[in-house]
């Protein structure tokens, strides 16, 4: 098991960047896909993006073009660089840690992760 914790959200206006930030502890960070939900104040838990302990990455349609992972396992870290934000990406923020048992699919649905850090909001005003 790894514990996460996130942090870097904050109150930006809409076409601002956001990056947040994953910090594993545990073993073996590398061996863990780390997804990044969110949740808004009336939705259910979305997928964001993901990554496995290579290169492998993925994104939601919602974050293609706009939304970058990327991964330093020297560091224990997981970073989502968030461009050209909008006020539909206000949510709190979570980063999760799945097993390699994870495929393309199963990834997307937020039970199937094992740990989960506390969140951090990101608010995105008009």
């Amino acid at each position: 098991q790894v514990q996460l914790v996130e942090s870097g959200g904050g109150l930006v206006q809409v076409g601002d960047s956001l990056s947040l930030s994953c910090v594993a502890s545990g073993r073996a960070f590398s061996n863990y896909f780390i997804g990044w939900f969110r949740q808004g104040p009336l939705n259910a838990r979305e997928f964001v993006s993901g990554i496995w302990g290579g290169t492998a990455k993925f994104y939601a349609d919602s974050a293609k073009g706009r939304f970058t992972i990327s991964r330093d396992n020297t560091k224990n870290t997981v970073l989502l660089q968030m461009n050209s934000l909008s006020v539909e990406d206000t949510a709190v923020y979570y980063c999760a840690a799945g097993s390699r048992a994870l495929t393309v699919t199963t990834m997307r649905t937020w039970e199937n992760y094992n740990s989960w850090g506390q969140g951090t909001q990101v608010t995105v005003s008009s």
